[in-house]
């Protein structure tokens, strides 16, 4: 194959991997019913940051994140690395626990199958233990393995920052 035509290929195949299931602001509205409030924001302090890092396994790339707060809701948009491209995933924590999460846009080229609500629905009353960690077994996707564990780190993520913004 003529050199263009691999660049061409390569350059769509990426393109052709990215989908955005919804806008962020669509989400807020379908999860935030009425008036979607002003985003607060949290910023990062140095305890917050190691404790992410260690949900992350790699320490965050931001200093602050924005999130939404109505009544006993929080809801948070945030990415995590797949295998290579970032998985936006909207959440919903409602009294301490995962009401919802839906994936918002994805980019890799594999494990896309953790948009589907039969692997989402798992993570609905999901809350952190004492030990920080989700306090449920997430069932695995096969060949999503990266994706799954983006998924699992995002939920974890949200609801320790939900503790500090709820405290």
């Amino acid at each position: 194959m003529p050199v263009p035509v691999i660049l061409f290929w390569l350059l769509f195949s990426n393109i052709a991997n990215a989908a955005i299931y919804q806008q962020p602001t669509d989400f807020l509205n379908e999860v935030l019913v009425g008036e979607v409030p002003k985003p607060s924001v949290l910023w990062l302090s140095k305890p917050l940051r190691q404790h992410a890092k260690e949900i992350l396994s790699h320490p965050p790339g931001f200093l602050r994140t924005r999130y939404w707060k109505k009544q006993t809701k929080t809801v948070w948009i945030l990415d995590e690395i797949g295998k290579s491209e970032p998985i936006t995933v909207g959440i919903v924590i409602d009294n301490g626990e995962i009401s919802l999460i839906k994936v918002l846009a994805f980019h890799e080229s594999r494990g896309w199958e953790v948009k589907h609500d039969f692997f989402t629905n798992q993570f609905k009353g999901l809350f952190l233990n004492s030990e920080q960690k989700l306090n449920r077994h997430i069932d695995g996707i096969s060949g999503a393995t990266l994706s799954v564990r983006a998924l699992k780190k995002v939920a974890a993520l949200a609801l320790l920052f939900n503790k500090f913004v709820s405290e």
